[in-house]
């Protein structure tokens, strides 16, 4: 299979780890990057004629995509870290 382009994980190199754990600890922001990654392959198979569609639709699925990605990036800025835990000494 060929690559994929627009991975959040490329999109947002520095929120890997952080994209990870959200996905496992947040039901909202793991439906949405479900969503992109979803959207995000239509876009590529229909640029790569595996599946043609017409471009006013693709236009669409990159307008989505752009508005997952905003939330999505809105989501990871937001985050606050867990609190770092408190060790005696």
């Amino acid at each position: 299979m060929s690559h994929t382009p627009h991975e959040l994980a490329e999109e947002f190199p520095e929120h890997g780890a952080l994209i990870h754990h959200m996905r496992m600890t947040d039901g909202h922001f793991h439906r949405l990057a479900n969503e992109y990654h979803e959207v995000n392959r239509t876009i590529h198979r229909a640029e790569t004629d595996v599946e043609p569609m017409d471009d006013l639709h693709v236009a669409e699925l990159r307008k989505r995509r752009m508005r997952l990605k905003d939330e999505i990036y809105t989501m990871l800025v937001r985050h606050e870290p867990a609190p770092a835990p408190v060790t005696e000494g």
